[in-house]
């Protein structure tokens, strides 16, 4: 077997791999050996079928399993030897495409390597870490939220319209063209004004009814809504008011401490102080995870793997072009053409990705099962009742576990690039941090 080079341009490799005749028929003989002991044919006593007859059976299917076999082991042997690794999947093409039984084999082989990844001195690296303390308005502002989640209503005075923000709770029953339709009626629903939880323009037509009055409200179901049978069709739903209720805002008390599993008032201030703090840490290691990103995009410079920068690129095109384009869910567009800006942002993505997996690599860094499975839960739980259905859709989708394994790793790379670096804090205010975020999202 002979494996010659033929290109070496940059991180392109070119190789020519020759598997001679005398090769291939040694190996088929090997296998029908291997074999014959278990083979029984009619006339002959099990492993006692002559090598002759072997050959004439099975040889031409042996044969093309050792070619696979034989080129495939030249290209794992090429790659142990001179410690190339392929960007991406190499591409293999077999040359003599007369080939005939007693030829030998000739295949061309190309790909583009992973470049060398210098050594990055970690301790050079200084990055702030904002911390935000909770303040005391905050924790105010976020029990009044929680008092207004946990708001009641209670029947304003008889004869009293309807406004904004009451309840309403009301008999109906909805028809298309004269008919009702199934799923379109209810007694006794209570109905939130403002809550945009019906039909847009339901609600806002009930604003000013009265209990004991009926009304006939029309609105058109949306293009895209759910039941096709419905969608884009105008209806009109015939609504009995029982009654009219104005919100209550709950007591900011210990009742209300208890109704959110904390002892007393205090103990949920606490619960909350406790959640925004780690809010805001969340998005302080945001921060500082671009500014040490940058730091190390800016020490290091190596040759990037065309083939990757091109398929980034692309992505990047595809996934902004959808941002601008909500209403197209599938992808029956037309191609899209990467920009010198996707291109930009494209290159540094995949000089940032090799280097935080070669980082990885020294560093040991591994994701362990427990948390693949924390990240699997995750995702399953927004698909309420089909939790067991996605978990075992993600065990038999290697793609889909590298797409949640992927994330874990980096972070997990840039805590290792944490503890290397300075880390110095610095405490700021609310509103800091939010500006700091906010010129995440416009880079």
């Amino acid at each position: 077997m002979q494996v010659t080079e033929t290109l070496n341009e940059g991180l392109k490799r070119g190789y020519a791999i020759t598997v001679t005749a005398a090769e291939l028929d040694e190996k088929v003989n090997e296998k029908l050996a291997e074999a014959q002991p278990e083979v029984e044919l009619k006339g002959f006593r099990k492993g006692k079928v002559p090598m002759a007859l072997l050959r004439k059976q099975f040889g031409q299917r042996m044969l093309g399993e050792v070619m696979q076999e034989a080129v495939d082991g030249a290209m794992n042997k090429h790659f142990e030897d001179s410690g190339d690794r392929p960007a991406m999947q190499p591409e293999v093409k077999m040359t003599n495409e007369d080939w005939k039984e007693g030829d030998d084999v000739n295949v061309e082989m190309s790909y583009e390597a992973l470049p060398e990844i210098p050594e990055v001195d970690l301790s050079v690296i200084s990055v702030e870490k904002m911390v935000v303390k909770a303040e005391d308005e905050a924790v105010e502002e976020a029990l009044q939220n929680l008092a207004d989640t946990a708001k009641d209503f209670e029947a304003r005075e008889e004869g009293a319209a309807s406004e904004d923000g009451d309840q309403v709770v009301i008999d109906f029953v909805g028809k298309v063209d004269g008919e009702a339709f199934e799923g379109g009626s209810a007694e006794d629903y209570p109905l939130a004004l403002g809550s945009n939880s019906f039909i847009p323009g339901f609600e806002e037509q009930l604003v000013g009814v009265k209990a004991g009055e009926e009304k006939d409200v029309t609105v058109t179901f949306p293009e895209d809504y759910q039941a096709d049978h419905l969608a884009g069709k105008e209806a009109v739903f015939s609504c009995t008011i029982k009654e009219v209720k104005a919100p209550k805002a709950a007591e900011i008390d210990d009742e209300l401490a208890k109704k959110f599993g904390a002892e007393d008032l205090e103990g949920l201030k606490a619960q909350i102080r406790e959640r925004l703090e780690a809010e805001y840490a969340g998005a302080a290691r945001a921060v500082m995870k671009r500014a040490t990103l940058d730091k190390l995009d800016e020490l290091v410079s190596f040759d990037l793997p065309p083939s990757l920068v091109e398929a980034e690129a692309q992505q990047i095109a595809h996934q902004l072009w959808h941002e601008d384009n909500p209403d197209v869910h599938d992808h029956n567009h037309g191609e899209i053409e990467a920009t010198e800006e996707h291109t930009k942002l494209a290159e540094r993505r995949v000089r940032l990705g090799l280097l935080l997996a070669e980082l990885g690599q020294k560093a040991e860094v591994e994701v362990t099962d427990a948390e693949m499975t924390q990240a699997i839960m995750a995702q399953a739980r927004q698909y309420p009742g089909q939790e067991r259905q996605f978990f075992e859709f993600i065990q038999q989708n290697a793609q889909m576990q590298q797409q949640l394994r992927a994330p874990i790793f980096e972070d997990k790379v840039i805590d290792h690039v944490f503890d290397q670096a300075t880390v110095t804090e610095k405490e700021v205010s609310k509103d800091d941090l939010q500006k700091a975020v906010e010129e995440l999202d416009e880079e």
